[in-house]
């Protein structure tokens, strides 16, 4: 399945990087010989990553994305100091290797980290590749496994408990991410009207217990899996939402990306990823294995999906904003408003009827 591997190709328009300029920092820190070449990773919406090539040496270089005005969401610092101390104590999480905030290089603050080598699974797998029920089973497993694990690392002792604040962080997560749409509205949404106060009214008690390591962004193409072994995950990517703060959130967040087979067909059409596959776990199902792994009370989780979906849609509004306002010419973005029209449909579905 080595043919199946993720892999980086020619480097969008107007997301280029400066070879002259980048070259005297790799030379520095890399110490390798040989020619230099840069190529883009093509999916992701946010941060964006390339793979640098330096002779036979390989990195993977991280920068916020160009003509993002949030700033707080691509603090490369910070997600470099995540990576530098997680990575000892969850080997899934990628090693990162060198910080650098000098302007004059390419505009803006980057890092390297070593690449994890091994497949992504995206909206569908390719043709060549098969998923048995079996292995979609197990997959799935893992998956909510992995999530379960990542919450009962000891933050603390990892030396990350300064990350986040977890007394308040459900109610500054709701009222934060109401904010965070209407800065960056391009359209009138109904249903934004209906949802933001029904989740600032339904707020679950007791949301500041349990704080743990979220990843905040734990979705299946954030996962890379062996390559001989779909079932075994060999990196968890993506860090920049990382925080310290309700581990609900964090898998509700992971339900917001989960497509069931028997959800409306809006929903199937902006399915992300393979998860209805015959022998996926369904939401229920990952609900009811979480609850079992960590013994969490999970009764509140149609608070949780409402709530994630409705952050989801508002993280691809701010990107599509910044498409709308010309500051990229990524052309994948003209669709987003479909997937969050959809998104916030959903969110409000979910709050209505009282159903995951």
């Amino acid at each position: 399945m080595v043919a199946l591997c993720d892999r980086a190709g020619t480097v969008r328009a107007g997301e280029e990087l400066e070879i002259a300029r980048l070259e005297p920092f790799l030379r520095e820190h890399l110490s390798a010989e040989g020619p230099i070449s840069i190529e883009q990773f093509p999916s992701g919406h946010s941060n964006l990553t390339y793979l640098v090539r330096v002779g036979s040496r390989e990195v993977v270089l991280r920068r916020p994305p160009f003509g993002s005005k949030v700033r707080s969401a691509h603090d490369m610092a910070r997600e470099y100091r995540v990576l530098s101390k997680l990575h000892t104590a969850y080997p899934l999480a990628p090693k990162a290797l060198f910080y650098c905030d000098d302007p004059s290089i390419l505009n803006a603050p980057f890092y390297l980290m070593d690449p994890i080598r091994g497949m992504i699974l995206r909206r569908d797998p390719p043709a060549s590749m098969s998923l048995s029920p079996e292995t979609a089973r197990k997959l799935s497993e893992a998956f909510v496994d992995n999530l379960a694990r990542l919450h009962s690392l000891d933050y603390a002792a990892i030396g990350l408990a300064d990350l986040g604040k977890p007394q308040g962080y459900l109610e500054r997560q709701v009222k934060g991410w109401i904010e965070r749409y209407h800065n960056s509205k391009t359209h009138d949404l109904p249903e934004v009207e209906r949802i933001s106060p029904w989740l600032t009214a339904h707020m679950p008690a007791g949301s500041d217990d349990g704080a743990a390591l979220i990843h905040n962004d734990y979705k299946y193409d954030n996962l890379v899996l062996d390559a001989n072994d779909a079932t075994k995950i060999v990196g968890v990517l993506d860090w920049e939402m990382c925080t310290i703060g309700d581990p609900l959130t964090d898998l509700g967040t992971a339900l917001a990306y989960w497509t069931d087979p028997q959800d409306p067909e809006e929903f199937q059409q902006i399915r992300s990823a393979p998860t209805t596959l015959p022998g996926t776990l369904t939401r229920g199902e990952l609900i009811q294995r979480y609850a079992a792994l960590t013994g969490r009370d999970l009764s509140a989780m149609v608070f949780y999906l409402a709530f994630a979906r409705f952050k989801v849609a508002v993280i691809i509004q701010q990107i599509y904003y910044r498409y709308a306002q010309g500051l990229t010419q990524d052309a994948r973005f003209a669709e987003l408003p479909k997937r969050i029209h959809a998104l916030l449909r959903a969110s409000w579905h979910c709050a209505e009827s009282g159903t995951i």
